[in-house]
């Protein structure tokens, strides 16, 4: 017997990198969405007690593929048996005709390989779906992000997203997309909702929207893999290359953005010679290869302002004029309101508080950010930056009620008990 707490260990360890796979490979089978996330739980389920009997497999990711693909086909053959015998209720039938079932497709643990991850991302991102109904479903399925977590990404409530991805996973049934990565010609067409989910991934994990953990390194990990792999599938993608340099300069900074007991680090207050300098380096490459051959777009773009960041000695000698410059790019391609919101920080540095609180005030009534708890936060940075400690503790308070980070939430309620800190 193996003790339950290894057990236990094991199956979190297996449900946090191989979640995609087993339930990419448990779709392709199942050819049903619903069906096969049952059946993917039922595998872990039936994990906790298999495993403390009879051990725990060398390779459990695919354990749990095989024994999620038999439950599918279990599910499958048990439907086909009903819907034979079904007719025999009203008219009697002399022959019954039982569809094949693969039992190779059941079985093979073969099938559990990185490109099933992006199979199913590729699938979930079909162009009969809404770009926003792409997103949150392969966030949720692909990607293991919550429906609450999701629902805090895209500023709406938890019934209306948890609502959206019902309806997507239905619409997959209904209009019979495959379940197989597309031809080289549909990819293109796909590809920019594909970069969105990798990139909403990254984010999710980079500054987790709830729990105890600043970062959630699996999640990062995740999307740097995919990334990775996308190159490889279509290297000559000027966007693909521009995310991945995001992720990396963006990312090398992860043992730096929280102190010893894991309260936040503002980046002016953590130690860049600690920056993966080799991530900084290649994300630098990408930048300057996508900025050749015409106007770029929305993630070299946003990759070249995190390597401003980066790369400046220190914050005070960021080039802060060159950052408002690409910000100014950037929403000529992608005009975004977070992206707006992101750019009144360096409008700040160049411009003074002012001007960057006016525009933020802008965005308020935009109406769009209302969920968003970096604009309160940024507005009580800009105020208390102008000696407006009452109304800088009162947004302060907006932020602290709109966040779920705890890291976060530790950091803005230190500046509401100071909200003169510097």
């Amino acid at each position: 017997m193996t003790p339950p707490a290894d057990v236990e260990t094991a199956v979190a360890d297996a449900h946090r990198h191989g979640w995609a796979l087993v339930l990419a490979a448990t779709a392709r089978v199942a050819r049903d969405l619903d069906l096969a996330e049952e059946c993917v739980q039922e595998a872990y389920a039936a994990a906790l007690a298999s495993w403390a009997r009879d051990g725990i497999p060398s390779r459990p990711a695919a354990w749990l593929t095989t024994t999620a693909k038999r439950r599918a086909m279990d599910a499958m053959r048990r439907e086909q048996t009903f819907r034979s015998k079904l007719p025999l209720l009203v008219v009697p039938e002399e022959t019954e005709v039982e569809v094949p079932v693969d039992e190779r497709a059941a079985v093979e643990p073969e099938d559990v390989v990185p490109d099933e991850r992006l199979r199913l991302i590729f699938m979930c991102c079909h162009p009969a779906l809404a770009q926003e109904a792409q997103l949150a479903l392969t966030l949720r399925l692909v990607c293991g992000v919550t429906t609450t977590d999701i629902a805090r990404a895209f500023l709406v409530s938890e019934p209306t997203m948890a609502a959206r991805t019902t309806r997507a996973k239905k619409k997959i049934s209904a209009a019979r997309i495959p379940f197989r990565l597309p031809g080289a010609s549909e990819l293109p067409e796909r590809l920019r909702a594909v970069l969105g989910v990798i990139h909403l991934l990254f984010t999710a994990g980079h500054t987790a929207p709830s729990g105890a953990s600043l970062v959630r390194t699996d999640l990062v990990d995740r999307s740097l893999r995919l990334t990775r792999m996308l190159r490889e599938l279509m290297p000559d993608e000027r966007e693909v290359r521009g995310l991945l340099a995001l992720l990396l300069v963006t990312d090398a900074r992860r043992a730096t953005r929280v102190d010893a007991a894991g309260r936040l680090l503002r980046l002016e207050d953590q130690d860049r010679s600690l920056w993966d300098r080799s991530a900084m380096a290649e994300a630098h490459d990408l930048i300057v290869d996508g900025l050749r051959g015409g106007r770029p777009g929305r993630y070299v773009l946003q990759a070249a302002i995190a390597s401003l960041y980066a790369g400046a000695p220190t914050y005070d000698r960021t080039d802060w004029p060159q950052i408002v410059t690409l910000y100014d790019e950037l929403l000529s391609v992608w005009p975004s309101p977070v992206v707006a919101l992101n750019r009144t920080v360096a409008v700040s540095m160049v411009s003074g508080p002012a001007q960057a609180l006016a525009e933020v005030a802008e965005l308020e009534k935009d109406g769009r950010l209302a969920k968003y708890q970096y604009l309160p936060a940024i507005k009580a940075d800009l105020l208390r930056r102008l000696g407006r400690s009452e109304e800088a503790s009162i947004a302060y308070r907006q932020a602290l009620e709109l966040t779920g980070n705890d890291a976060e939430r530790e950091f803005l309620a230190e500046r509401l008990a100071d909200p003169q800190h510097t």
